[in-house]
């Protein structure tokens, strides 16, 4: 099968992508004489946080937010060198693959939301993983959670190196072998290994498979500890292949052949994955168009389907605009008892709409419209009381609002669980990225190629393990993406993107980001500030709500007396972008939670020439 890239994006009719200008033809400096000041909570995007570098005669500059420094780096560089943020992210992707091996990389997928600056499109980049096609609905029943998910049966067919090639092909200016380089340079001569990777390190994933141990073990079986130098010799060798041959030998060459082999193996019988080498060969990317709302006179633009993130994410805000959220005098200030819980109530109620009626679209209808309807958001809002904690609620019907109704009731299918790893872009242009990869459990299904150095993602798993009854939005079938939370999202203020964010952390994705929107929006926090506060975070219409450290203990009692269930937990790792609308600033915040950072290139003026800076 021809691996065409630009081909592969005529998925839309809705998307003239042939009318796209080409970008990075050059830097755009900022005025020469920019507003006194940093921004101020009365700007278009509130506040953003103090820059680390570019100080001085600084221009319009590029900055990324990852969760590791020396990924920013790579992103950083990219961007000095004259690079856009496509580049950029597209880079910091597989340099990830190196220093975050447990939580993204070539052997699962993701997502991405991309601003083009001179077109002023936003669009939306699909490369979920997919079901085989001798995939059926129950072969993931009956089994439990440890033993399906590391076996080949949970893994779906890759799209992360098709969809990082398609994004560069479109929209880069740096070739796929460019943006693997540091990533090969990183595998060879080794990284040291992260606080976040050994944390994480003695996981029973490491130990499963002879190929997994060889690389995230000692010699002795010991997991490796914060320091230690972690080289990566098959990976290096890997994306030197796919640097020489693209993305076809992945999907059709030596590697694709590998990951058939690996993906046989299972923990039971009847475990062996389904995947053949035409699964390989017919993944395509999908390009479709962004979940689009407006919140408080501002635009937020996420991920729709086969992502229930941007469309649940959305319909919360849309229900609690109706609360005074921010409003000190009126007790709804940042932390308080009474914000936080109409904040838990609308997540309980979003999070029973989602678990019946979002799932892939390209299989299964989807009523994004009636979700978001004023009439169905204000009647699911109304069900939310200042004082009372509402009983279980379950999903509402927005088909009224949308189209016909279901032959039978759907049924709520399974949650899902996972980590993933977000990094967000804005560069001298205007161009703005927000990405999410992820390879689904950490250290996915713990089977790694054998000679190419990479981990296979159990992906599968965020579908209905036991199927449900008709519709059946989120069952197992072939070809389809399983439902995922992540939300890359970028937010607007009068058709101009100000911030880029996302995060991983499974289900908690969608209330990651939902409360830096808030923090940003509603609170007038600076962006470091929106990113370090507490969290708070429920994923179903019952059960207990996890919440960080940091929040008063008056307003956890006040939750209590209310009748909410308590959990200390960590939630999520936001890594955000902002530009100030006033002087073109830019501005990152990476998230402590998994030692966040941020990276920045910037154009400086000498003489009479603006050139590229890395700090």
């Amino acid at each position: 099968m021809s691996k065409d890239l630009l081909s592969l994006l005529i998925v839309s009719a809705t998307v003239a992508l042939a009318t796209t200008p080409t970008l990075g033809a050059g830097p755009s400096p900022a005025p020469e004489n920019p507003p006194a000041g940093g921004p101020t909570a009365t700007s278009a995007m509130r506040r953003g946080g103090s820059p680390a570098g570019c100080r001085g005669d600084s221009r319009r500059k590029g900055v990324v937010a990852v969760n590791d420094p020396l990924a920013a780096e790579v992103g950083a560089n990219v961007l000095a060198q004259g690079g856009n943020a496509i580049d950029a992210a597209v880079a910091m992707a597989f340099a990830m693959n190196v220093v975050e091996p447990l939580s993204s990389g070539i052997g699962g997928g993701g997502f991405m939301v991309v601003h083009l600056a001179q077109s002023g499109e936003t669009l939306a980049l699909d490369f979920r993983e997919k079901a085989p096609a001798a995939s059926e609905a129950d072969m993931l029943a009956g089994r439990p959670f440890s033993e399906v998910s590391t076996s080949g049966v949970s893994v779906g067919v890759p799209g992360a190196v098709l969809g990082l090639a398609t994004a560069l092909e479109a929209w880069g200016t740096f070739t796929l072998a460019e943006t693997l380089d540091p990533a090969i340079h990183l595998a060879e001569t080794g990284v040291p290994v992260s606080a976040f990777v050994a944390e994480n390190a003695a996981s029973p994933r490491t130990a499963l498979e002879p190929e997994t141990s060889a690389i995230f073990r000692r010699p002795d079986g010991a997991p490796l500890e914060a320091g230690d130098l972690l080289v990566q010799p098959d990976l290096a060798r890997t994306f030197e292949l796919i640097a020489e041959q693209g993305p076809s030998v992945f999907y059709e060459g030596e590697i694709a052949e590998a990951i058939v082999d690996a993906q046989r193996r299972a923990r039971y019988d009847g475990g062996e994955g389904r995947m053949t080498l035409d699964d390989l060969a017919l993944y395509d990317v999908a390009l479709r168009t962004p979940v689009i709302d407006d919140y408080r006179g501002f635009t937020v633009a996420s991920m729709p389907s086969p992502s229930s993130g941007g469309l649940t994410m959305i319909q919360i805000l849309k229900m609690l605009e109706r609360f005074p959220i921010g409003d000190e005098s009126r007790g709804f200030d940042s932390g308080e008892a009474r914000t936080l819980h109409v904040m838990i109530e609308g997540m309980r109620l979003a999070f029973a709409d989602r678990a019946v009626w979002m799932g892939d679209t390209d299989f299964v209808p989807v009523p994004a419209a009636g979700l978001l309807a004023d009439p169905y958001v204000a009647a699911r809002s109304a069900m939310i009381s200042e004082s009372t904690r509402m009983a279980t609620p379950a999903a509402g019907d927005p088909l009224p609002f949308d189209g016909p109704t279901p032959a039978s009731p759907p049924t709520p299918g399974d949650d899902e669980e996972g980590s993933t790893t977000h990094f967000s872009v804005v560069d001298a242009w205007g161009n703005v990225v927000s990405c999410t990869v992820t390879i689904e459990q950490l250290w996915g299904t713990g089977i790694t190629v054998p000679g190419y150095g990479f981990l296979l993602n159990n992906e599968l798993t965020d579908f209905n393990r036991q199927p449900a009854p008709a519709p059946g939005t989120n069952n197992v079938a072939p070809f389809k993406r399983p439902r995922s939370s992540i939300a890359p999202t970028l937010l607007f203020k009068r058709g101009e993107p100000f911030a880029a964010l996302g995060s991983p952390g499974g289900a908690t994705i969608i209330n990651s980001v939902l409360q830096v929107t808030m923090n940003l929006l509603d609170h007038g926090m600076t962006l470091q500030q929106a990113v370090d506060a507490p969290r708070i975070s429920i994923t179903s219409p019952s059960g207990e709500v996890t919440v960080e450290p940091g929040f008063e203990q008056a307003s956890l009692d006040g939750l209590a007396a209310l009748g909410h269930r308590l959990t200390e937990g960590e939630i999520g790792a936001v890594n955000a972008v902002l530009i100030d609308l006033r002087n073109g600033k830019r501005y990152g915040a990476g998230d402590p939670r998994r030692g966040g950072a941020v990276g920045e290139a910037c154009w400086r003026r000498r003489g009479r020439r603006c050139v590229a800076v890395h700090d």
